[in-house]
Parts: C-alpha cells; sequence; structure tokens
C-alpha cells in the first residue's frame, strides 16, 4: 500500500507547529492586520514585545561573559584575542566610515527633502526632549571610562556589554596565567553555566512570536500607515541604500570567505524575521551567537567581535544618520557645501559610536551634527520624529548584518573559522542543533579527541584514552572475561 499523503491543512498546520520563521512571519502579518483594523489596541498589546526583550536582556550579560572567558581559555593565547579584538575595531572603523559615505552621496543624488520648503520656528521640538530624555552624547573620554567597570555586579545588572566585556577579558586572562591545575573547577563550571544560559534561551525564543504581534499592532495602530506617504521619499531612499550596502557587503564576505550573504540570511532566517518584528538587535543576539559558533567561527571570535559591534558598528544607523541629517537640511532649505558634508562624516564618526543603549541616540547624533555645522537650526531635527520608528527595522537589520559579518571575516583573517563548517552549514549539510538539547551541533574549536585538556590543560599520552572514556575490548566476543580478584 502507497504511504499516505498529508493533506495541505496538516501540512501547513505541521510547518506551523515546528517553524519558528512560520510562526514569527504569521504573528507579522497578523500584527499589521490588527493594528490597522483596531488601532486603539497599540497600548493594550505593547508589552507583548517589550516582555520578550526584557527575558532576553536578562540573559545576554551572563551569556557574552561565559562565551568570552571560555573562549579565551581554550584558545590559550591571550595575544590572538588581543588581535581579534584590533582587527575588529579596524574592519568597524572600515564598514561603518563606508556607510556613512554611501548614504550621503544618495542623499545628494535623490535630494529626499528638497521641494518641503519647512519653517524650523514652527516646530515643535518639545517631543525631542522626551525623545532623547534630556541625556547628552558621551565624549571619547567618558566612553572609555564608561566602558570599564566600576562594579562587577553593576556591569551585570546595567546591561553594560562593554563593561561585561571587560570583566570577561580579566577573567580569561586570569585563567590563562594560573592555568586549569591551580583553578580546575572553574571554567567546567562556566561551561556548564553558559548551557544553563542556553536552555534558557531556548524557553524564551518559544514567545517570539507573541513578542513580534505585539510589536507589530504597536507599530501600526500608533504611528499608522499615513506616514509612509509623507515621508516616503525618504523611507524608500533609506531602505533602498540599506539594501545597496548590504549588497556590497555580501561581495566582501565572499572575497575575504568565500561565504555567501544570501545563504547567510537565509540560515538565520528566523532571527532576522525576529529583529525586524521587534525592531531589536538584542533580542537575537544569544541566539545568533550559537548559530555563528555552529556555523565555524570560533568562540573568542564570536564572543569578542559580535558584543563589540553592537557599540561600534552601526552600519544601518550610519546610513540613517549621514541621509537623516542631509534631508533635514533640504527641508529646511539649507545647501551644504563639501566641506560641511565632509565635517558630517567626520562628526557622524564620533557620534555614531557608544550610540547604543542611550535613548533617542538618534536625534542626539543629528542635533550635535546640526550644531557643529551651525548652518542646520537644531530644532530641525523634530522632521524625523514620525519617521524615526520605521526606520528603526531597517536600522536593525543592518546592523546585525553588519556585524555578522565582521565575524566572519575577522574570524578568517585571523585564522578562527572553519571555512568548511560554515560552507556545509550554510548550504544546509549540516542541520543547526540548539546547544540545550544535544552537543552534536557544536563546532569543533575544543581540543582535538585525542587530546584531554578538560581537566589539567596536558595532553594525555599518546594512545592512552582520556579519562572516563570507553575502552573498546579487543578481545573474542565468547572469550571469558576474568576479573582480578581484589
Amino acid at each position: 500500500m502507497p504511504p499516505s499523503v498529508p493533506s495541505p491543512t496538516r501540512r501547513v498546520a505541521r510547518i506551523l507547529r515546528t517553524s519558528l520563521f512560520a510562526q514569527v512571519a504569521v504573528a507579522l502579518v497578523l500584527g499589521i492586520v490588527v493594528g490597522r483594523l483596531w488601532p486603539d489596541t497599540a497600548t493594550t498589546f505593547q508589552p507583548l514585545g517589550d516582555g520578550f526583550i526584557r527575558l532576553i536582556k536578562t540573559v545576554i550579560s551572563p551569556l557574552v561573559f561565559c562565551v568570552v572567558v571560555v573562549g579565551i581559555a581554550k584558545a590559550g593565547n591571550l595575544k590572538a584575542f588581543g588581535r581579534i579584538g584590533l582587527k575588529a575595531l579596524i574592519w568597524f572603523e572600515v564598514a561603518s566610515t563606508a556607510a556613512l559615505l554611501i548614504g550621503l552621496i544618495a542623499a545628494n543624488v535623490v535630494s529626499p527633502g528638497s521641494g518641503m520648503n519647512v519653517d524650523p520656528s514652527q516646530l515643535d521640538t518639545s517631543a525631542v526632549d522626551d525623545k532623547t530624555a534630556g541625556g547628552s552624547l558621551p565624549s571619547t573620554t567618558e566612553f572609555i571610562l564608561e566602558a570599564l567597570p566600576q562594579s562587577a555586579i553593576g556591569a551585570f545588572a546595567e546591561n553594560s556589554l562593554l563593561q561585561v566585556l571587560v570583566l570577561a577579558c580579566l577573567v580569561g586572562a586570569a585563567l590563562l596565567h594560573l592555568g586549569h591545575t591551580k583553578v580546575p573547577k572553574i571554567l567546567p563550571a562556566i561551561e556548564q553555566a553558559q548551557e544553563v544560559i542556553f536552555a534558557i534561551v531556548g524557553f524564551v525564543m518559544k514567545l517570539a512570536p507573541l513578542a513580534v504581534f505585539g510589536a507589530m499592532v504597536h507599530l501600526v495602530g500608533e504611528y499608522g500607515l499615513g506616514v509612509m506617504k509623507t515621508y516616503g521619499k525618504l523611507i524608500i531612499l533609506c531602505y533602498a541604500v540599506a539594501a545597496i550596502f548590504l549588497v556590497l557587503l555580501g561581495v566582501a564576505l565572499k572575497l575575504v570567505t568565500g561565504l555567501s550573504l544570501w545563504k547567510f540570511v537565509r540560515y538565520t532566517r528566523e532571527e532576522m524575521l525576529l529583529a525586524l518584528g521587534t525592531a531589536s538587535s538584542e533580542s537575537v543576539l544569544p541566539r545568533m551567537m550559537q548559530k555563528l559558533r555552529q556555523a565555524g567561527a570560533r568562540d573568542d571570535a564570536v564572543g569578542l567581535v559580535l558584543p563589540t559591534g553592537y557599540s561600534f558598528n552601526l552600519d544601518g544607523a550610519s546610513i540613517y544618520l549621514s541621509i537623516g541629517t542631509l534631508f533635514i537640511a533640504q527641508a529646511v532649505g539649507v545647501d551644504l557645501s563639501l566641506s560641511q558634508q565632509i565635517t558630517v562624516v567626520l562628526v557622524l564618526m564620533l557620534t555614531s559610536k557608544g550610540m547604543a543603549g542611550i535613548p533617542g541616540s538618534a536625534f542626539l547624533a543629528l542635533s550635535a551634527t546640526a550644531s557643529s555645522l551651525g548652518a542646520i537650526p537644531a530644532g530641525a531635527v523634530a522632521l524625523l520624529l514620525g519617521v524615526d520608528r520605521i526606520m528603526d527595522s531597517m536600522r536593525v537589520v543592518t546592523n546585525l548584518l553588519g556585524n555578522c559579518v565582521a565575524v566572519f571575516a575577522v574570524s578568517k583573517w585571523e585564522g578562527a573559522l572553519d571555512t568548511d563548517r560554515a560552507k556545509k552549514m550554510l548550504d544546509g549539510e549540516i542541520a543547526f542543533v540548539e546547544e540545550d538539547e544535544a552537543d552534536e551541533g557544536k563546532p569543533k574549536t575544543e581540543a582535538p579527541a585525542s587530546e584531554d585538556t578538560s581537566q589539567t590543560g596536558k595532553p594525555s599520552p599518546e594512545g592512552a584514552a582520556p579519562e572516563g572514556a570507553a575502552v573498546e575490548s579487543t578481545a573474542p566476543e565468547d572469550a571469558e572475561v576474568k576479573t582480578p580478584a581484589k
């Protein structure tokens, strides 16, 4: 009897039950529909998205700490870790500067704000103050000091990724200095804590569809679709420039590593859709770390490059800031000279760093840029209030992909990338496995099987089996096995 073919209804039900991507996609569409039909429910569903992001944020700092410490300890070379950090900063600066320049060129060509003839004195700037909560961007000295932890507990409590990274580097360096023989239980304990955190991430990710639904209802209900008509030219330009930048980023990734950015997007489609729906790259940081590790990037490279990029490599924000600055100038009738536009790039290169985690940081950066030029009224940044939330999705996805590409590129540059495994993973030959469910899904970044470094840090004698490993008997199956007398 031929096997029965499941009905279309059953196939759809099975996909919805097993595929996180399908669940998030359906939630995204439902959120738009509900927000459009019942806009009064926007604030009712907002806690779904906010609650999910809160849960994810609780595990980000401890997860980054564990991954970095384990990565340093297993790499066994603090100098290599320092090289990874330096190469990452070089990549970040080149990529973010390229994003600024591309955005600036596009804004000059398209002129999204021309013809608006806005009188800045008629704009309500109080909303900008509410958006920024009276804050300001830190100076270079303040930024460096803020990156240094004042309290070990405070770094985790405040979710300051840079402070957690510094603390993790110190702990990893201390473990290398002391050696596994002096502190044999610390590294295994941190590895076990890491497994617990990944299990928590797995639990929380099951709530992702609810988070996307709530976030989309709030977005459409609160801001409506009318803003698309008013700022259509600006929105289309920003998204088009982001797409062009990602194409160039994909070419760079192919040249440096031989990997395909499109295949990576397909590999991480659930995380991309979740970031798009919640407008938060932090919501997918733990899962992205898992997927990058399983795709052949070494632990220390993933643990250092990805979290650092959240503060230093904001490619999507750079595109938005450069286009937004020229849009404001064009809207109020100010024609910026070439020297003033170069000043815009130089100022944004500084102000775009350290924006993460600061309320209304985009408006603070735009205000600082306008003030440095002296030609644009600072209050004109209020023009972007209505469209800022629409731009979040572009910024988040571009930032996230830019940082993931940086992980692969820096890992390849440092020799910390298993390219064969990465290609097989992106081609679907190796399936992604939740790290709390099976050990087989982990990338092989540990010591070779013939070397037991888990307890003593020293390799076992040649031919000797690691402690606790089963030893295959060479005796015939029917041979009598004699137990020596005690």
